[in-house]
């Protein structure tokens, strides 16, 4: 990528469009979101959004443009400024919460070069392909057991509640270490967590506050860091054969890792490391109700799933952006973005690119090759990516034979979040096979 060479101006994206691709309650509608950003990315691709309350930021909607700036973490920094998008006034109570950081998690997504090639080192085998094979047979007896359960509501229940919450909650801790028990408190929090827009999973005395999402996140993060300073204190004392261990007793440059760095850690493998993936399932099963062709075809020939997963994975996009900022001037797109400038990277605009695929908008099993950023790109890309796959294939494999037919029987949920979201319910109705 090389500087800037001519000027240009700034294009300022419509009010009404930018209050759109801002708000979080628009990520509760697919039509309302979508529509905003397939007119961006055909009128205004890398436009600069204007909202009153936050800080004027680049809007990056386009497939090439998002790879572009994620594959170069030196030009494009997360840790400058906030990497999840905030208004001000949370973000000056996140800077009163840590002292005047605006980063208030030491976790990967929180770091910039070289630190955080350092830190991801830590686990970065751990999440190999080849290391997270050897665990399917274990997690094929967690999925028959989540299948067995779904079965047991004799032809309808809700798909996000009854079912797929659960199973990538259990596959996760059951990995971590994270004792069974616990598993409802974890849920909870993450919901908490990712949700502290919707009025729905807001707490009681948080309601109504103009900084409700900030002080929720905040509250969440430290419940998180209470239970697992008392159980990264137990692995220290009696290590087990668990990814909790694994973290609790790593090193930096011969030293402990601190004990943020380490809840930072702990803290995105229990929210992140399960919520996009029950979101990225229930999109599968809601995306073979819409276009039933693709249900057909899943039955007819079980090979399917792999294309299955990945198209789930790119139709639902459950990470909806991360912000950047550009550290010198540079040019992205045409456009002359300058030091210091914020950009938000919208993945699910990315990943509806009419340029790279194909009736975008349609959930098609078959895409080939599906070349989605869901899970990010460059140095920043997810490191749960393969074990997320190998869960949702396994779980749609022992899935899909017991299931004759499915429709749904009310209106799907989604919830109001434009950070990390998706499904909050999908009603069905289904027969045995």
């Amino acid at each position: 990528m090389a500087s800037a060479t001519q000027a240009t101006s700034r294009p300022i994206i419509p009010q009404h469009i930018a209050e759109t691709v801002i708000a979080a309650k628009s990520y509760a509608d697919d039509a309302v979101i979508y529509d905003a950003f397939k007119w961006l990315r055909g009128n205004m691709p890398l436009g600069v959004a204007e909202v009153e309350g936050f800080d004027p930021m680049w809007i990056v909607t386009r497939h090439a443009d998002i790879r572009e700036v994620e594959k170069n973490a030196k030009l494009f920094h997360n840790a400058d400024f906030n990497p999840v998008l905030n208004d001000r006034a949370s973000d000056d109570f996140t800077r009163e919460m840590t002292g005047g950081s605006v980063s208030g998690l030491a976790s990967l997504t929180y770091m910039d070069p070289p630190v955080h090639q350092q830190y991801r080192m830590l686990t970065a085998n751990w999440f190999l392909p080849g290391k997270i094979g050897k665990l399917e047979d274990q997690i094929r007896v967690l999925a028959k057991q989540s299948v067995e359960h779904f079965l047991s509501f004799d032809g309808e229940c809700d798909f996000v509640r009854d079912f797929a919450l659960h199973y990538p909650l259990r596959v996760i801790m059951t990995l971590f270490g994270v004792p069974p028990e616990d598993e409802p408190r974890m849920l909870k929090l993450t919901q908490e967590f990712f949700g502290g827009h919707d009025p729905e999973e807001q707490r009681d005395e948080m309601k109504d506050d103009p900084v409700a999402a900030a002080k929720m996140w905040a509250a969440a993060l430290e419940d998180f860091f209470q239970y697992f300073d008392a159980l990264a204190e137990k692995r220290r004392a009696e290590p087990q054969d668990d990814l909790l261990t694994l973290i609790a007793n790593s090193r930096i440059n011969g030293a402990p890792i601190g004990r943020d760095e380490a809840n930072g850690y702990f803290v995105a493998i229990a929210t992140a490391g399960h919520d996009t993936t029950s979101s990225s399932v229930t999109g599968g099963m809601h995306g073979m109700i819409e276009f039933p062709e693709n249900f057909e075809k899943v039955k007819a020939d079980p090979a399917m799933i792999p294309g299955l997963v990945d198209e789930a994975i790119r139709w639902t996009s459950p990470v909806k952006h991360f912000m950047r900022n550009a550290t010198q001037d540079v040019e992205v797109g045409g456009q002359l973005i300058r030091s210091m400038d914020r950009l938000m990277m919208c993945y699910p605009s990315g990943n509806r690119d009419e340029a790279v695929f194909d009736d975008p908008d349609r959930f098609d099993i078959r895409r080939s090759p599906n070349k989605h950023i869901a899970f990010g790109f460059g140095p920043h890309m997810c490191l749960g990516q393969h074990l997320a796959k190998l869960e949702m294939r396994i779980l749609f494999e022992e899935l899909m034979p017991h299931i004759a037919s499915i429709e749904l029987a009310g209106p799907p949920k989604l919830v109001e979040a434009n950070f990390v979201g998706g499904y909050k319910s999908l009603p069905v109705r289904f027969r045995k096979a």
